[in-house]
This record gives structure tokens, sequence and C-alpha cells, in this order.
């Protein structure tokens, strides 16, 4: 138990929780895109979906986006990992949601966005607090 402890004395306070829900959220929204893609296509914009079917499948695109979001939950949760991580996964999860909310705009699930650019952004600039 106290190896585990010294572990997360390595993770400061404040980015513990932001590391938890962020990579719980990935992993979950990850595994949905991936084993149930057809409850994700009501979300992707019309013109966006227009682009896509030029290169593949939407169910490839949303299974391929699954993953990476699986991906992402796993390195979030990942907290012996080097803080160059956290950086990367923590500034796409920026570009993310920031893409969602300008593109996509509001829609019923705005609100879920706008929390995790927040905390995507505030795990970000902790990231570079920390050596």
């Amino acid at each position: 138990m106290k190896g585990l402890m010294s572990f997360f004395s390595n993770i400061s306070k404040p980015e513990l929780p932001l590391r938890l829900g962020l990579g719980l959220m990935y992993l979950y929204s990850g595994y949905d895109l991936f084993f149930n893609t057809q409850h994700w296509y009501a979300f992707l914009p019309s013109w966006f979906s227009g682009r896509i079917i030029d290169f593949m499948a939407i169910e490839t695109y949303l299974k391929a986006q699954g993953a990476a979001e699986f991906i992402m939950g796993i390195l979030f949760l990942a907290w012996f990992l080097q803080v160059w991580v956290l950086r990367i996964i923590s500034l796409l999860a920026v570009l993310e949601m920031a893409l969602i909310l300008v593109f996509v705009g509001i829609d019923l699930i705005t609100f879920r966005d706008i929390g995790l650019l927040g905390a995507a952004l505030a795990l970000l600039f902790i990231s570079f607090r920390r050596r």
C-alpha cells in the first residue's frame, strides 16, 4: 500500500481528480464509440459526415475515433508516464473539445463539452508546472 501511495505522491492534488475524470470519460466514450457507433451518428454534423464518406465509412471513422479516445483514457489514468505524455493528451483533449464547440455548435450536450474543455485546459496548465 505504501508503494502505491508513493506513486500518487508525484501527482498534485488538483491533477488527480482531473486525470481520473477525463480518463474515465474517455474510456467510456471510446468504448461506446467503438461498440455502439449507431448512438453517435446524430452527433456528427451533416457537412462533416459528407466529407468523411469521401474517405471512409462513417462507422469506420467512429470506430477509429473510439479507439483513439479509449487510448487517451488509458493514458490519462497512467499516472506513471512522463509529463510530456500528459501534455500531449491534454492538448489533444483541448483541441477536440474546442473543435466540437466551434464546429458542432450548441446542442443538448454543449454543457458537457464546456466542462471537459475547462478540465483539459486546467490539466494542460498543471502539466507545465510539473517537472
